[in-house]
């Protein structure tokens, strides 16, 4: 009571802030960046903070380093430069199941402290999938251990996670040297190891062995999508049978179904012949949706129908040009149980379903009539305000770019190389972090790796401005004395314990709450109170600050902590228990290495 009554008015705001941003990052009612400028605004209103201070997060050395990585992942996506990664390893990982996960898990944390881990996960995850298909190995005992590498990997350098240039950014504010690139190495190739040693020893163990597709035969493919198109009157298809057309292996599709008039055709289809205006329902890759737009007298029937002129998928770079991405429809999901003609697209999202994939089974009927279920991928056309507006939806678990474009796979050595410089440059103090990755963007763009309009949309602009707004949000705790204030209170709680389990303890509660909301929230919320209560326990803050930040980036509890983790939910057949099962004992492992190592570094 008596620390209530001594509250100023700026400690009273600022708490009511943190409760505000607290619910609305735990319940995403509004998206996170404009949670982040009204936290800006109320600083400067209230007058917490003065103006230049409140905006000073735009400038701030984590913003500048998350849209610089941003770019740089991009340039090695759209060289093909991650591609030819990820099927190198898949030869390296063999045949022999554990050598598949110490070469997976290994290869995968190493790409992941260098470049956004949601890239390499989104890469690797049909090689993990060949790899579970050839060897007859089910993919839920592969996908788990590749996603836990990726976070694990983000734990090596600052750069691989926005809560490490958090946790950097809070300890310059508090008048402390800060982090360096490789200052947390030791403690990210530690849990690194642990993680392959933990998978290797006792998760394969918990690992469930579901097998995928219809009686294990046909396993998830990211090229089984489903879609309809049209046949024109100019079409070469017309009047062909077809047998012919399933035998022509120039066109980029599998026809598994035909409507003439709305109406299916009676199998056998062979000795049939195509009339013009006949709809199909074929089976295609990414690449297959821009070849059939493209095709003469062929169109996507989903665009033919709704869309307003010619629409040319992946071929154009403008800011507001159409393009595909992949959609997920969220358990619980009000699309679960309706068909596509029942849920207007096009007015509710402004977008346009062109295809569907699902998991386990073959569709054979008209896509309009087939009912949505949960794990479902929808191909989605339209703009990037769209899918903006999408992604803020709870009916979707993610949304992710969809590969129908052409890559400058010429440059991909090229795109390599400005990586490996950028890291060097500032690994060896010869730079500034910010700015060696700033150059290496740049010289992304310079060099022809990758164009203007895809590096800007490579960042993720929600990430930057959220990141913008947290970091004031630690200046105003630490200006108004409500770090320390909370600090104090925790110190009541672990004043006579040993450091370690106060670190423990950090660790823990980071941990329940980055299941709740992102690993930069999670540090921004709970960093300045860290660094407070070392200090008021008379300790060095790094390892309290790391210690916080390592458990928002690396726990394993659920599915939705981690972006990574919903790509690989669904083609696995995971169950929300299985990271439970499988993460909980990973979990505790990371937390006490976390503990041992941080006092090492920066002795308590």
């Amino acid at each position: 009571m008596a620390m209530l009554a001594s509250l100023t008015f700026q400690q009273i705001m600022l708490l009511l802030l943190l409760a505000a941003v607290f619910f609305l990052l735990l319940t995403e009612r509004i998206r996170i960046d404009l949670t982040a400028v009204l936290i800006i605004v109320t600083l400067a209103a209230f007058g917490l903070l003065t103006p230049e201070e409140a905006l000073s997060g735009f400038s701030s050395e984590p913003a500048i380093v998350v849209a610089a990585v941003f770019v740089l992942s991009a340039g090695w996506f759209h060289t093909g430069l991650s591609d030819k990664l990820g099927s190198l390893i898949g030869r390296l990982a063999g045949q022999n199941y554990s050598r598949m996960i110490a070469v997976i898990m290994t290869a995968v944390a190493a790409l992941s402290a260098f470049t956004h881990h949601l890239t390499i996960t989104a890469v690797m995850l049909p090689v993990t999938l060949k790899l579970s298909r050839d060897n007859n190995i089910p993919a839920s005992k592969l996908l788990m251990p590749m996603s836990f590498a990726a976070s694990l990997g983000t734990t090596i350098t600052i750069i691989g996670a926005p809560a490490f240039l958090i946790a950097d950014s809070l300890l310059r504010q508090s008048g402390n040297e800060g982090l360096t690139i490789f200052s947390i190495a030791p403690i990210g190739l530690a849990l690194s190891l642990v993680g392959v040693l933990y998978v290797l020893l006792i998760g394969r163990f918990l690992l469930p062995a579901r097998q995928n597709g219809d009686d294990g035969q046909d396993s998830f493919r990211l090229e089984g999508y489903y879609t309809e198109i049209v046949v024109a009157e100019e079409s070469s298809m017309v009047g062909r049978l077809m047998e012919e057309v399933e035998a022509d292996e120039a066109l980029p599709f599998q026809v598994v179904g035909w409507l003439r008039r709305g109406q299916p055709r009676s199998r056998p289809y062979a000795h049939k012949r195509i009339k013009a205006n006949d709809v199909l329902l074929v089976r295609t890759t990414p690449e297959g949706f821009a070849s059939i737009e493209q095709a003469p007298g062929l169109s996507l029937l989903p665009v033919s129908k709704f869309a307003d002129g010619a629409i040319s998928i992946g071929a154009d770079d403008e800011e507001e040009s159409q393009r595909l991405v992949q959609a997920v429809i969220a358990p619980g999901s009000d699309l679960v149980g309706r068909t596509l003609s029942k849920v207007n697209f096009l007015e509710h999202y402004g977008m346009i379903v062109v295809g569907l994939w699902r998991k386990k089974s073959w569709l054979r009927a008209q896509l309009a009539r087939v009912r949505l279920r949960a794990g479902d991928v929808l191909v989605l056309l339209g703009d990037n305000e769209a899918f903006r507006r999408a992604a803020d939806n709870r009916s979707f678990l993610l949304l992710v770019p969809f590969r129908s474009e052409s890559l400058m796979r010429h440059k991909a050595s090229l795109a390599g190389l400005i990586m490996v410089a950028s890291v060097l440059l500032t690994a060896f103090n010869v730079l500034a972090v910010e700015i060696a990755l700033l150059a290496g963007a740049v010289a992304m763009v310079l060099c022809g790796c990758l164009t203007v309009p895809r590096a800007y949309r490579a960042i993720d602009t929600r990430i930057f401005v959220f990141i913008a707004g947290a970091i004031p949000l630690g200046l105003a705790m630490e200006k108004t004395g409500t770090s320390a204030l909370l600090a104090s209170g925790l110190q009541q709680l672990v004043g006579g314990w040993h450091p370690g389990w106060a670190l423990l303890l950090l660790f823990v509660a980071s941990a329940l709450i980055t299941q709740l909301m992102s690993d930069a929230g999670t540090t921004a919320l709970i960093g300045p109170v860290a660094i407070s209560l070392a200090q008021a326990l008379g300790q060095p803050p790094e390892p309290f600050v790391v210690t916080v930040a390592m458990a928002a980036v690396a726990s394993f509890l659920t599915p939705i902590g981690h972006h990574g983790n919903l790509l690989i939910y669904g083609p696995a057949d995971y169950q929300f228990s299985d990271f439970l099962r499988v993460g909980l004992p990973l979990t505790l492992l990371v937390a006490g290495v976390t503990a041992v190592l941080v006092q090492l570094l920066w002795p308590v």
